[in-house]
């Protein structure tokens, strides 16, 4: 069963408590925590205060996407808080090598991601390491852009390689997910659908997490 996780960061910043209770109603099976600096990509949006707040009033699996520069320096407040993973880029400055071996020594499960004009070949050494692959499908930074086709290639091959290596990797995809593209990401292997604005702007959010939970890949 594919697995869906809305973008908080498509949410009503207003009454977020809600909003997990909203998604979690409709069947989402993990939140999907865009945490910006500013400096990685030039918008900021929350940080760890946030996120133990939000633990409190959800049992949703907790993933933080940290679009962060040098993330090892705040790996440890982001356990704290209580992410269940947490995802590094592997084009962020500093050690991403050492943020994953601090990931991994909370016991959390780690995420590494790739940027659309990023060669698969730059997270190939950390995937060893990892326990989800993060396909970006549009530029990091904002919400509601387009689904960049020319990134399905790229599941793809993660999900050859994960099968080739006996690997039960999770490979999620984040940016432009609707009904049309969430179906192109399963047939190329995504077991984890990462949404925002067409979920959060949807009339049936319910509707559209139901269907794609029930998408298995084509032969």
């Amino acid at each position: 069963m594919t697995k869906i996780s809305p973008s908080i960061l498509s949410a009503d910043f207003s009454r977020l408590s809600s909003e997990m209770d909203k998604i979690k109603a409709a069947g989402a099976d993990w939140a999907h925590l865009d945490v910006m600096d500013g400096m990685f990509v030039p918008n900021i949006t929350f940080g760890p205060p946030v996120i133990k707040d939000l633990r409190k009033c959800s049992d949703l699996v907790f993933d933080a996407h940290l679009m962060i520069q040098d993330p090892v320096r705040y790996i440890d407040r982001f356990a704290d808080a209580g992410c269940d993973i947490i995802t590094v880029h592997c084009e962020s400055e500093g050690d991403v090598q050492a943020a994953v071996r601090k990931i991994r020594d909370h016991g959390i499960k780690v995420g590494v991601s790739l940027n659309p004009e990023t060669p698969l070949e730059k997270i190939m050494p950390i995937m060893d390491d990892a326990d989800l692959a993060l396909v970006m499908t549009v530029h990091p930074g904002f919400g509601g852009q387009s689904f960049i086709h020319d990134c399905v290639p790229k599941i793809r091959r993660l999900s050859e390689w994960s099968e080739r290596e006996g690997r039960d990797m999770e490979i999620s995809v984040d940016g432009g997910v609707n009904d049309e593209t969430a179906r192109i990401c399963v047939d190329a292997g995504a077991t984890v659908l990462v949404a925002g604005s067409f979920l959060f702007k949807s009339d049936d959010m319910a509707g559209h997490i139901r269907d794609w939970k029930a998408m298995r890949r084509s032969e």
